[in-house]
Order: C-alpha cells, then structure tokens, then sequence
C-alpha cells in the first residue's frame, strides 16, 4: 500500500516553522513598585550605605531565648497551614509541569478489530500543536509564576507563623512575670493586713483600715487567677501553632522576659524587597499579564501537526508486513468563527483580573510601608517609654518604703499605705506591658522586613525557587 503524503499539509508545517516562536500576544506588565530612599519615621535613619552581614535566617535567636528557639523549630515541622501552603506549592508545580508538556508532541496507540468485518488495523498517531502566536508559551510564563507566587506565599505563612509564636511566646512571659509580681504583692499585702489587725486589736487602727487591707489583698489575689488563665490560654495557642494537642505541651514557667534586640541606627527602606507577600504579589501580576496573552491567542487559528503509522489489512494473518505498511503526515488549521463572544469576554475578564492584581500588589506595598512605619515608631517610643516607666517604679517603690516607715509610726492612716503600694504596682504592671509591647513591635518589625536587618548580598538575593523544584 502507497503511503498518502498531504502536501497542503507540509505547506503549512513550513509556513508555520517561519512562524513559530512569535509570541504576538504578549502584553507587558507594569514595572514593580520602587521602595522609597528611606522611612518616615526613622529620625536619622536612613539608606544604609555599607551594608553588614546578613543575620541568620533564624532571625528570632536575635531574642536569645532558648525555649523560644525550640519551640521555632518545632513550628516549621508540625504547622498545619504551612503543611496546606506546601501542598499549594506541590500542585503550582504540578501546573507548571503540565505548561512544560504541552510543548511536547503527544502519542497515541490502537488496536481496531471487529468481529465479521474488514480491515484489521494497527496504528500509532503522533500530534503536535505548534505555538504560533505565544499561546503555549504565555501559559508556561503565567504558570512559572504562579509557582514562585505560591512558594513566595509559603515563605510568607512561614515567617508570619513564627512571628505569631514570638508574640505569643512573649506574652506568656508576660503573663508568667505579671503573676510572679501579684503573688509577691500579694505577699506583702497579706503582710499589711497583719500588721492592720494587730493595730486593730490594739485600739489603734480603724476597722476601715482592716477593709481597706482586706479589699487591696483579695484584689491581687483575683488578678492571679486571672492571670493563670491567661498564662493557660497561651500555652494552648502555642501548642495548636507547633501542630500538637494542648495536653502535648507543657512549658516550664520562667517568669523571665527575653531582652528586646537593639534595632539598628540605619535601616535601608529597600528590605521590603524582600518581603514575600510582596514578591507573591508582583509574582500574580505577571501571571495575570499572561494570561492576557493566552485569551489574546484564542483568536487565532491554532495549528495541530499529525502523523499516522500503522498497518491495514484484511486478515490478522500476516497483518504486520510490509506490504500492509501505510502512513500519512498532515497538518490541521482550525479557527473558530463564531463562539457567541465568548473570546471577547475572556479577553476582558483577562485584562480585569490583570489590573485587579496590579491594584492588590500596590496595596500590597503601600500596606507594608505602613506596618514598617508603625512599628518603627512603636520600637522607638516604646524604648523611651521603658526608660520612663523604670524611673517611675523607682519613685514609687521608694514612696511605699516611706510609707509604710510612717505608717508604723503612727503619722499616715493604712490608706497612704494603700495608695503607695498600688500605685507601685501598677508601675511595675505598666513596665511588664511595656516590655512585652516593645517585644511584640521589633518582632514584627522583623516580620515586616522579611527577618533581616540589613538586605542580603546580590548573589543571594538573586536566588529564586526553581520552578523545578531545585
């Protein structure tokens, strides 16, 4: 049998080898955000010129805690999220890899035998769609950067989980140091409440005196409980980020907060570069721009190369032989001509979808500028305020030591006692906030410019995650 050769078909397979690789749909996105020269609320801070070495990327042992290292490492390993983020990842990937095929011919393979009836035929068919007008190659382009855009989302749960475990970690020190502070005032005040009754019993002191004793002891030893509470709601939360039961975790009370990290005196606005909400973001615009290009291409014919070889003949006898050898090579051109607009939509829907990411990664930028800003001044003035409210439980601590001299001494009622005795309290109760606040502002000032003081050196930072995985 005479092989048949289509040679409309090999006319169109040159003409389309003249044409292939013209990617004519393809729409640029709009240049990324620049980070501006330096922040608002630094004061002096600006653009560093030398830059230092970069930190480590487990940037929380900055808070040089221990526990709080484990407890780290731990997250990164039992995270729920981060485990449902990583299998976004996995299945971004698995698109891209089906983009990569599509460039590749596909084969067929059959068997056609019918019980009565003439021919028998064995066959093997191969098809190939060249990508004329880029269609191929823009959904290849979006979805390698849908990829990077998911492992960019990865990197940024990550880091926002571990920064959720240091404020929470921080709060239950807190807590720990908070109850540690009412137990001792407790302590005293059941100590004030002695000498109270004695000076009652002796006709010295006021039956009021004995209530108001009462009333500032009770009062503490109600903020304890609460406190217990609190400290047992965080070690729950902690629990739940490491992935584990709240009965799996038990932290020994320390009472102990770690020390805040200086924040460096220069602080370069371009380490929000860096930050991976904001690289996710740009990421889906240029995914969106290419699928511009995909609907852009729906409008053109499409081009389908085919080749078939195969054996036909009457008989299963002798049915592979030469003589029963046929083959054909063609090429297919299809065009849609009418389709009720729905290219049209599509085409606009792409273009929608296309400035709706533009607008979010902007937004995406402008509301990390801001949490920059917002916790650069609360690191700021949070400092200051450490100072103050240190000085202020100073005085008031002197003031209870005069008080309670007096009081012994007859000149001032248990209500001075009382008034000195709370207001140091809550002095030592506002420096404990403070310090936690002040914790909470440099760990998520860190959070906010992706865990590093200074930016990465160029080779780093030209480091990107391999669409292939590597």
């Amino acid at each position: 049998m005479k092989p048949r050769i289509h040679f409309r078909g090999i006319a169109l397979t040159l003409l389309a080898g003249c044409l292939a690789g013209c990617a004519v749909t393809a729409v640029k996105p709009p240049e990324p955000v620049t980070a501006p020269v330096a922040f608002k609320e630094t004061g002096d801070w600006q653009k560093a010129a030398a830059l230092g070495a970069p930190i480590p990327d487990d940037w929380w042992t900055l808070f040089q805690d221990p526990v709080l290292d484990d407890l780290e490492q731990r997250l990164v390993i039992g995270n729920e999220n981060l485990k449902a983020t990583a299998a976004a990842v996995a299945n971004a990937r698995a698109v891209y890899a089906a983009s990569r095929t599509a460039f590749l011919p596909s084969l067929s393979a059959g068997l056609d035998a019918q019980r009565g009836k003439d021919p028998f035929t064995v066959s093997a068919t191969a098809s190939w769609e060249l990508d004329l007008w880029g269609r191929l190659s823009q959904a290849k382009t979006g979805a390698a950067a849908s990829l990077q855009a998911s492992a960019d989302d990865l990197a940024a749960a990550q880091l926002s989980a571990q920064a959720v475990l240091a404020e929470t970690y921080f709060s239950l020190r807190t807590a720990e140091a908070q109850r540690s502070l009412f137990e001792r005032s407790a302590t005293a005040y059941q100590h004030s409440l002695d000498l109270t009754q004695i000076r009652y019993d002796g006709g010295v002191a006021g039956r009021s005196d004995v209530l108001q004793a009462t009333t500032q002891l009770k009062t503490t030893q109600a903020q304890i409980a609460e406190l217990n509470a609190q400290r047992a709601q965080l070690e729950h939360a902690i629990a739940v980020l490491l992935g584990v039961p709240p009965s799996a975790l038990d932290l020994n009370p320390t009472a102990v907060l770690p020390a805040a990290p200086p924040v460096p005196e220069q602080l370069p606005a371009s380490l929000l570069e860096r930050r991976p909400d904001i690289a996710a973001a740009q990421r889906r615009v240029i995914a969106a721009y290419a699928q511009i290009g995909v609907a852009d291409a729906a409008w053109f014919p499409t081009l389908s190369l085919s080749a078939t070889a195969g054996y036909i003949g009457d008989a299963l006898t002798g049915l592979i032989s030469a003589p029963n050898f046929a083959w054909t090579v063609g090429a297919n051109l299809a065009e849609v001509i009418l389709d009720g607009g729905q290219r049209r939509l599509a085409s606009a829907q792409a273009r929608a979808d296309a400035d709706q990411a533009t607008a979010s990664y902007r937004q995406t930028v402008l509301t990390a500028l801001q949490e920059v800003e917002d916790n650069l001044v609360l690191a700021d003035q949070l400092q200051q305020e450490s100072q103050l409210q240190d000085q202020a439980l100073a005085a008031a601590q002197r003031n209870v030591e005069i008080t309670l001299d007096q009081y012994r001494d007859g000149t001032l009622s248990a209500l001075n006692v009382v008034i000195a005795q709370t207001a140091a309290l809550n002095s030592e109760n506002s420096l404990l906030g403070v310090r936690n606040r002040q914790l909470a502002a440099v760990d998520q000032l860190l959070k906010n410019i992706a865990g590093r003081w200074q930016p990465v050196n160029a080779r780093t930072a030209a480091i990107a995650v391999a669409p292939d995985g590597s």
